[in-house]
C-alpha cells in the first residue's frame, strides 16, 4: 500500500500541500474565514450576486412551492418545470436555440466532451484549459492534440494534419488562471476551415462580459453554429450549476448521450428559480459589469511599481504572479496577517515557477476595498526588501 503520510509529507516540503478554509456566514467582499474577519479577493462572485435579496427571495419561495429535493435524474421523473422554464430563459439570454441545465460546471465539460467525440476522432485542447475539459478529453479516448495556449498556426497546423472525420476543438473563453481572453474569431474561423464544433468555457465571462452579462461571443460579436457555448451559474450568477447551449440537434444529442446528466438525480428545483431571478439581475444591472471594470482598471494603476508581475487582464481576474510556491504562500500569509484574503495558486494548477495570487474583483467591493488591497501588497513588498537588505 502507498505510505500515504509520506506523500503527505512530500506535499509540505514543496509548498503543495492544499488546505480548506472555513468560511462562517455569507459570500461577500468582507467575510469570517477561520474565525476571522478579512477583506476577501478569493471567490467567483463577481457580480456580488450571492446574497442578493431578490435571488434568496426566489429561493426560499420555491422551497414553499416545490419542496427540496428533485429526487430523480432529469430522464426519469426528476426534470422539474423550474428546469424547463431555465433552459428556455439561458437559451433565449446567450441568443441559442436550446440549452441543457446541468449540476455543476464540472460535470457538464467532463461529460460532454465524451458525448462529442469518442475512439477514431480527434480533440483539439488549448493547454490552459480548466481540468474538467482536459478530464473530459481523456474520458473520450478521442485522439488527443494539445496545442500550445492561444496559439492558432499550431492549432490550424494540427487540424490540417488530423485525418479524423469528426474534430472537436476545446477552449475555455476566459482562462481561470491568467485572466485572458480565448481568440474566439479565429478558432470560429478554424472550425468553419476544418469542419470542427467548439466546445467554449465560458465559466468566468458569462454574466461578466458582453453588452448585458451574455458572455464572451456577445462581447466579441461572434455568432456560429460551431460554437457550443457552457455558461456556470455558480461564479458571476451567484448560485450554482452550469448549462451548455446551442443548436437544438446537438444539444438534444447530448440529452441522449451524456452520462454525467442522465445518470445522476437532477438539480433541486429551487436552486433553477434562484437561477432565474439571478438572470433578470445579470440583465438589468449593467451598473455591476461598470463597477467591475472600474475597480479592474484602478487596481491595475495602483499596483505599478510592485517586484511582482501583474498578467495583462481587463476582467474580473488579476492575477500576480510572485515565482516560486515558498515565496508565494509567504506573500499570501503576510497580507492575510494584514486582513486581506487573496489565495496563493501554486503547481499544478499552474506551471512550475509561475506561483501566484489569483486576486479575484467583485462588484462587491468598493473604491475602498480596492484601495486597502493595494496599499497592503505594497507594504508587504517594502517589508520584503527590508528584510532582504
Amino acid at each position: 500500500m502507498r505510505d500515504f503520510a509520506a506523500a503527505l509529507a512530500a506535499l509540505d516540503a514543496a509548498h503543495l500541500r492544499r488546505r480548506r478554509r472555513v468560511v462562517s456566514g455569507p459570500q461577500g467582499a468582507e467575510m469570517t474565514v477561520d474565525g476571522e474577519h478579512v477583506l476577501a479577493f478569493a471567490s467567483n462572485d463577481y457580480l456580488g450576486l450571492a446574497n442578493h435579496p431578490a435571488i434568496a427571495e426566489a429561493a426560499v419561495a420555491a422551497i414553499g412551492k416545490h419542496g427540496v429535493g428533485a429526487s430523480a435524474s432529469h430522464l426519469i421523473s426528476g426534470h422539474h418545470e423550474e428546469h424547463e422554464a431555465l433552459e428556455a430563459e439561458l437559451a433565449a439570454f446567450v441568443g441559442a436555440e436550446r440549452a441543457l441545465y446541468f449540476s455543476t460546471g464540472y460535470m457538464a465539460n467532463s461529460g460532454i466532451v465524451p458525448a462529442l467525440a469518442g475512439r477514431g476522432d480527434a480533440i483539439f485542447s488549448d493547454a490552459l484549459n480548466h481540468a474538467c475539459l482536459i478530464d473530459g478529453a481523456r474520458l473520450s479516448r478521442a485522439d488527443l492534440h494539445v496545442f500550445p495556449h492561444n496559439d492558432m498556426a499550431a492549432l490550424d497546423a494540427a487540424l490540417r494534419a488530423s485525418p479524423a472525420a469528426h474534430k472537436l476543438i476545446l477552449s475555455d473563453a476566459v482562462f481561470s488562471m491568467d485572466g485572458d481572453v480565448a481568440p474566439l474569431a479565429e478558432l470560429v474561423a478554424l472550425c468553419e476551415r476544418h469542419d470542427a464544433l467548439l466546445l467554449l468555457d465560458d465559466a468566468h465571462g458569462f454574466g461578466v462580459l458582453g453588452p448585458h452579462g451574455e458572455g464572451t461571443p456577445a462581447h466579441l460579436g461572434i455568432r456560429s453554429d460551431r460554437l457550443l457555448y457552457l455558461g456556470t451559474l455558480g461564479k458571476a450568477a451567484g448560485v450554482s450549476g452550469a448549462f451548455v447551449a446551442g443548436r437544438a440537434d446537438i444539444v438534444e444529442w447530448l440529452v441522449q448521450r451524456t452520462r454525467t446528466y442522465i445518470f445522476t438525480t437532477a438539480t433541486p428545483p429551487l436552486l433553477a428559480a434562484a437561477v432565474r431571478a439571478s438572470l433578470r439581475v445579470i440583465r438589468e444591472d449593467d451598473w455591476r459589469r461598470d463597477l467591475l471594470r472600474a475597480h479592474a482598471a484602478r487596481m491595475r494603476t495602483r499596483v505599478a511599481g510592485l517586484p511582482w508581475t501583474l498578467l495583462p487582464s481587463d476582467c474580473a481576474i488579476q492575477p500576480l504572479v510572485i515565482g516560486g510556491n515558498a515565496e508565494t504562500m509567504h506573500v499570501m500569509e503576510q497580507l492575510r496577517a494584514r486582513g486581506i484574503w487573496a489565495p496563493g495558486i501554486r503547481p499544478p494548477t499552474v506551471p512550475e515557477g509561475t506561483g501566484r495570487l489569483r486576486i479575484s474583483l467583485s462588484a462587491a467591493h468598493t473604491t475602498a476595498h480596492i484601495d486597502a488591497l493595494c496599499d497592503a501588497l505594497h507594504a508587504v513588498a517594502a517589508a520584503g526588501t527590508a528584510r532582504a537588505a
